[in-house]
């Protein structure tokens, strides 16, 4: 058994909706970026008292009593906060379930990504045991996705190239706030990029919602979209058509 830990939020069991089929998701604690709709802001602190350690071994076989429902394309999903600040658990963790036959996929906002070392050899090893990144890209405008964020764009972008280049399969995702991220000639700049990329199987519009405004008033954190109401159904087939969703692979629906 090795000796990497890896700091955990909490575990769905059945989850369908990150990555194909049914998931059993890991959600790790820790995430640099400051979203302002983030919706799990309880993640951002990487020692927070109500998360815990586990050894990728013990991830596992906690995660494997569930295969029965996986089916044929279900499996294991890593999220955050954001994974890869935990690179070598999960790197780990998506290595034993490849042994066992088990579709792994992570869930990232990109945010550590860096073609400098350590990071990029063990990014590298990463991709070796992983099927499928989703890739949450929060805004193509670099100033405004650091108004979003609080960090640069560049180096996600980067990773979208990296991945694409090395024949990763990808699903993009864009959270779409009215008034910050649905900006129509911002989302034809998302389109000609994401259409660049050589890889991506889906390209999804996820609507923004004010279910975690409760965690940030429980933290103590100002939220700055209090007066933000989620898209509504017009504006998400705006988005969706500007962003060309549906000649993806599997079409993308709010």
């Amino acid at each position: 058994m090795s000796d990497i830990k890896g700091i955990i939020h909490s575990v769905e069991s059945f989850g369908s909706v990150d990555g194909p089929g049914v998931r059993y998701i890991i959600f790790l604690q820790g995430c640099k970026m400051r979203c302002r709709y983030c919706h799990n802001p309880d993640t951002w602190a990487l020692n927070d008292k109500n998360a815990y350690e586990e050894s990728p071994e013990d991830t596992l076989n906690k995660a494997l009593r569930y295969k029965a429902y996986w089916k044929n394309d279900g499996g294991i999903t890593v999220s955050g906060g954001e994974a890869l600040l935990q690179i070598d658990y999960v790197t780990e963790l998506f290595r034993l379930a490849k042994e066992k036959g088990v579709n792994t996929t992570l869930d990232t906002s990109g945010g550590p990504f860096t073609r400098e070392e350590p990071f990029f050899s063990k990014f590298q090893e990463l991709m070796k045991y992983t099927d499928l990144f989703l890739l949450d890209i929060k805004h193509i405008d670099s100033q405004k996705h650091i108004d979003l964020t609080m960090k640069d764009n560049a180096n996600i972008l980067d990773m979208a190239t990296y991945l694409s280049d090395s024949g990763k399969d990808m699903w993009i995702r864009h959270v779409l706030v009215p008034g910050v991220t649905n900006d129509e000639e911002d989302l034809k700049k998302l389109s000609e990029f994401v259409k660049g990329l050589k890889t991506v199987r889906r390209f999804e519009v996820l609507p923004y919602h004010t279910l975690g405004i409760f965690k940030w008033k429980q933290l103590g954190i100002e939220y700055t979209l209090d007066d933000v109401k989620s898209p509504t159904d017009e504006e998400i087939k705006i988005a969706n058509d500007l962003l060309h969703t549906a000649d993806y692979d599997i079409i993308a629906t709010a």
